[in-house]
C-alpha cells in the first residue's frame, strides 16, 4: 500500500508520522471535540436508561442485570425492549458508585474517554486494513501506510455524527461495543503471526479470543456480533488473497482450475471459517433463549415503513432511509436526537421526487463496488472491498433486512459503519492527489473538512448538554416530528411553564392525532388548570386508542373523580390497576376515591397496597394515619405512624402526622419531639408551628404555645383556626395576669 501513502505524501506531513505522535495527535483531536459535553445533564434516554434504571442501585443484586434488558425491565416482559446489554449496564454501575450517585460529570467523562481510546485503537485497525498484515522477525505487525491510517483516524475521530454516542450517557453501548469490535479484530490478526509453510495459522487460541470478544462486544450493544462477519472477509480476501471476479467467473464457465484455488484447498482457512460460524450460531442462540418471548413489540411511529402493506414501498423507503444514513456520513450537518414521528414521510409511490436520493446512493455503491471486484491493481480491490465491508456488516443489524427495529434513523447506529465512511473517503482523496497536481488544494480541502467537523462536533455537544436546547435543536431539522413537540412541551412543564407546555403540547397531538403520551400529558395539565371536560375528553381518546395505557386510565379516573363521577373513576382504576398490577400511585389514587365516598375501610385497603408496592410512599402512609386519626383510631394511627416512620425516618409530613396523634394520645413529651423534629427538617410550614402551638397549649405550656402561633401567623395571616386560638390563648393570659394582679 505504498501507492496510496505516496499519493498522501504531500498532505499528511511526515513529522506526526511516528506511531506515538500520531496517537497522540488523534487522541488529543478526539478530546478536543467532545471535552465541551463533560458537565452535561442527563438527557433524553438518560433519564430511563440511568436515572429511573434500579439496575444501577446496591440494592438490586448483580445478578439482576443478566434477567434485565437496558433499561431495567425483565426479558421476559412483554414490554420489553429485548436490547441485551449487561456489560454497558454494569459500567452504568460502577460509575454510580464511584461518582456517590447521579453526578453525570464522570458518567460523561467515561464517554469522552472511550472515543479517544477508539479513535487512537482505529489507526491499529486502519494500518491493517489499508495496508495488509506483515510481521518482523520477533513478531510484531509493521505499522504499513501510516499516512493513509493517521488521516482515517482523525477523519474518524472528529465526525460529529458521533455526538449523540459520546455526549449522550446511553451511547457507552456503542463506545463500549466499538471498542471489543475492533479488539476483536485486531486480535483475530494476531493469529497469522506465525504461519507454516502451508501458509496455514497454526494458532487457533487468537481465533477463540477474537470470537470471545465479539461475544463481549454482543453484551455491550448487539452490533457486535457482526464482527464476525468482517473477520470472516479479512481472511479470505487479505489472507487467502481470494479474487472474487476470477472465482465468479470460473465457476460460471465451469473452469477445471477452480479446484486448484489456493483459499479452496486450504485446510487452515476452512477451520477458521468454521470457528467463526459455530461461534457466531452459538452467540444467537443464547441470545435468542436470553430474550425469552420472541422479538420486542414496536409500534408504527417508531419506524412507519415496516408496517406499510406494499412490499414495493417498504423496500423503497428502507433504501431511502440508508441515502439518508449515507447523507448523515457525507454531510453531517443537520442531527437529530430523534428522526421517527413525521420527521421523514413515507414514499408512497416512485413518482416521489425523493427517489432520486436511492438512486444516487445505487450509483454509488454500484461503482464502489464494480471497482471492488473489477480492478486490475489487487491493493485497491482489497482497500475498496475491506471499506465497504466495515461501512456495511456492522450497519446490518440496523437495516431492517433481517428484523423489524424501533427507529427510523439512528445516528448512534452509524458508530461503527463511519469507519468504513473515512477508510473510503481516505482511498478517495488519495486517488484525487495522484491525478491532480494541485495537491495544496488537496490538503486544504482535507483539512478544511476536518476543521469544520471538528467545529461542528464542539457545537452540537454544546446542543447535547441540556435538553432544553437538544430539544429546540431538533425543530429546524425535524419541524414535522411530533416527539420533538412533545419533548419541549415536556421540558416546559417540568420548568413550570404550564402555558407554552399546553402549546407544544398540542402541535404534537396534531401532527400526530395518535400521540397518546401527548395526550396524557396535555390532559394532565388541564386537569391542574381546573379544565376538566376537555381533559376528559383527551384521556378518554387516548385510552380508546391505547387500551392498556394505565397511565392514561389513571388520570381519567383523577378527572372523573374531580367531576362527582365517582362510578366512572373507580372503573378507570381498576382498569389502570388490571393492565399495571403493580401500580401504586393508582391505588393511592383509589383510595382517595373511596376516602371521599366514607368507604373508610376500602380506602386504608388501597392505601396498605400502595405502601407494600411501594414502602416509601409517603402520601399513601400520610392519608392512612390523617383517616384513623380523623375516625377515632388513635392506637392504629400511631402503629401506622411509627411503621411509616421506622421505612421513612427522615419524612418530615410523617413526623408531623404522628406527633397529632401521639398529643391527642396525651405523649406530649414524644409528640413535642417529633414536631421540632418537623419543623428544623422543615422551619417553613404554617401549620407545623400551629399545631406544636395547639400542644403546648393543652400542655400548659402557654408562653412556648404564644411563641409558635406568632410563628405561623408570621407564615400563614390568613389561618383561621390558628387566628382563633391564638385569641383564645391571649384573652387566658390577660385572665391570668388580672388573677395575679
Amino acid at each position: 500500500m505504498a501507492e496510496l501513502d505516496a499519493d498522501l505524501d504531500r498532505i499528511v506531513p511526515s513529522s506526526v508520522l511516528p506511531p506515538f505522535w500520531a496517537k497522540l495527535v488523534v487522541g488529543f483531536a478526539s478530546l478536543v471535540c467532545f471535552a465541551r459535553s463533560y458537565d452535561g445533564d442527563f438527557v433524553f434516554d438518560d433519564s430511563e436508561a440511568i436515572v429511573n434504571n434500579k439496575d444501577l442501585q446496591s440494592d438490586t443484586p448483580l445478578g439482576d442485570l443478566w434477567h434485565h434488558d437496558f433499561w431495567g425491565s425483565r426479558l421476559s416482559s412483554n414490554t420489553s425492549h429485548k436490547s441485551y446489554r449487561p456489560l454497558t449496564v454494569l459500567t452504568f454501575r460502577i460509575n454510580y458508585y464511584l461518582s456517590g450517585g447521579f453526578h453525570p460529570v464522570g458518567f460523561h467523562v467515561v464517554n469522552i474517554l472511550l472515543h479517544g481510546g477508539i479513535s487512537i485503537l482505529m489507526l491499529d485497525v486502519f494500518s491493517v486494513l489499508f495496508g495488509g498484515l506483515q510481521y518482523t522477525s520477533k513478531g510484531r505487525r509493521v505499522h504499513l501506510a501510516p499516512r493513509a491510517s493517521l488521516l482515517a483516524a482523525l477523519l474518524f475521530a472528529v465526525h460529529p455524527v458521533h455526538t449523540e454516542c459520546v455526549a449522550g450517557v446511553v451511547g457507552r453501548a456503542d463506545l463500549l461495543c466499538a471498542l471489543f469490535f475492533l479488539l476483536s479484530f485486531l486480535g483475530y490478526c494476531q493469529a497469522f503471526k506465525e504461519r507454516n509453510k502451508e501458509g496455514t495459522c497454526s494458532s487457533t487460541f487468537w481465533v477463540l479470543l477474537s470470537i470471545f470478544l465479539g461475544a463481549v462486544a454482543m453484551l455491550c450493544k448487539e452490533q457486535g456480533i457482526t464482527v464476525l462477519g468482517l473477520n470472516a472477509v479479512f481472511d479470505i480476501l487479505v489472507i487467502g488473497k481470494l479474487n472474487i471476479l476470477e472465482t465468479f467467473q470460473k465457476v460460471l464457465h465451469k473452469d477445471k482450475s477452480l479446484e486448484n484455488i489456493g483459499v479452496l484447498r486450504n485446510g487452515g482457512l476452512l477451520s477458521r471459517m468454521a470457528l467463526l460460524t459455530f461461534g457466531g450460531t452459538g452467540m444467537l442462540y443464547v441470545r435468542w433463549k436470553i430474550m425469552g418471548t420472541g422479538p420486542p413489540a414496536f409500534t408504527e411511529v417508531d419506524n412507519p415503513a415496516s408496517f406499510a402493506d406494499s412490499m414495493l414501498v417498504r423496500a423503497i423507503n428502507y433504501n431511502y432511509y440508508y441515502s439518508l444514513n449515507a447523507w448523515l456520513l457525507l454531510c453531517p450537518w443537520w442531527l437529530c436526537f430523534d428522526w421517527s414521528m413525521g420527521c421523514i414521510p413515507l414514499i408512497k409511490s416512485v413518482g416521489d421526487w425523493r427517489v432520486i436520493a436511492l438512486a444516487a446512493l445505487w450509483l454509488c455503491l454500484m461503482g464502489l463496488i464494480f471497482q471492488a471486484l473489477c480492478s486490475e491493481d489487487s491493493c485497491k480491490r482489497r482497500i475498496l472491498t475491506l471499506g465497504l465491508g466495515f461501512l456495511v456488516i456492522p450497519f446490518l443489524p440496523a437495516s431492517n433486512l433481517f428484523f423489524r427495529v424501533g427507529f427510523v434513523v439512528a445516528e448512534r447506529v452509524l458508530y461503527l459503519p463511519s469507519a468504513g465512511y473515512c477508510m473510503l473517503l481516505t482511498f478517495g482523496f488519495g486517488a484525487l492527489s495522484r491525478h491532480t497536481k494541485r495537491k495544496k488544494l488537496v490538503a486544504a480541502v482535507i483539512l478544511g473538512i476536518l476543521l469544520i467537523n471538528a467545529l461542528r462536533c464542539v457545537v452540537r455537544s454544546g446542543e447535547w448538554r441540556s435538553e432544553d436546547r437538544l430539544f429546540r435543536s431538533a425543530l429546524s431539522v425535524c419541524p414535522l416530528n411530533a416527539k420533538v413537540h412533545y419533548n419541549i412541551g415536556k421540558n416546559l412543564a417540568d420548568q413550570g411553564n404550564q402555558t407554552a407546555a399546553i402549546r407544544y403540547y398540542r402541535e404534537a397531538v396534531r401532527l400526530n392525532p395518535k400521540y397518546v403520551h401527548a395526550m396524557n400529558n396535555l390532559g394532565n395539565i388541564l386537569k391542574e388548570r381546573n379544565e376538566l371536560q376537555e381533559a376528559e375528553e383527551l384521556l378518554s381518546l387516548a385510552v380508546q386508542i391505547q387500551p392498556d395505557f394505565a397511565a392514561a386510565w389513571m388520570n381519567l379516573g383523577i378527572v372523573q373523580n374531580s367531576l362527582k363521577r365517582f362510578e366512572a373513576a373507580e372503573q378507570s382504576y381498576r382498569t389502570a390497576i388490571k393492565h399495571r398490577r403493580k401500580y401504586p400511585d393508582c391505588y393511592y389514587n383509589l383510595g382517595r376515591l373511596y376516602a371521599d365516598l366514607n368507604r373508610h375501610v376500602d380506602a386504608l385497603n388501597a392505601w396498605r397496597n400502595a405502601t407494600v408496592l411501594k414502602p416509601e410512599h409517603s402520601l399513601a402512609w400520610n392519608n392512612m394515619i390523617i383517616l384513623l386519626d380523623n375516625t377515632g383510631n388513635l392506637a392504629q394511627a400511631e402503629a401506622v405512624g411509627r411503621e411509616a416512620l421506622g421505612l421513612i425516618p427522615n419524612d418530615h409530613s410523617l413526623m408531623f402526622s404522628l406527633a397529632n396523634v401521639l398529643g391527642k394520645s396525651q405523649k406530649y413529651k414524644e409528640s413535642e419531639a417529633l414536631f421540632l423534629k418537623a419543623i428544623k427538617a422543615n422551619p417553613n410550614v404554617a401549620s407545623y408551628h400551629g399545631n406544636l402551638a395547639v400542644l403546648y397549649h393543652r400542655w400548659g405550656h402557654l408562653s412556648s404555645a404564644k411563641k409558635h402561633y406568632e410563628i405561623s401567623l408570621q407564615l400563614d395571616p390568613v389561618a383561621a383556626g390558628t387566628k382563633e386560638n391564638y385569641s383564645l390563648l391571649r384573652r387566658k393570659l390577660e385572665q391570668m395576669q388580672k388573677k395575679d394582679v
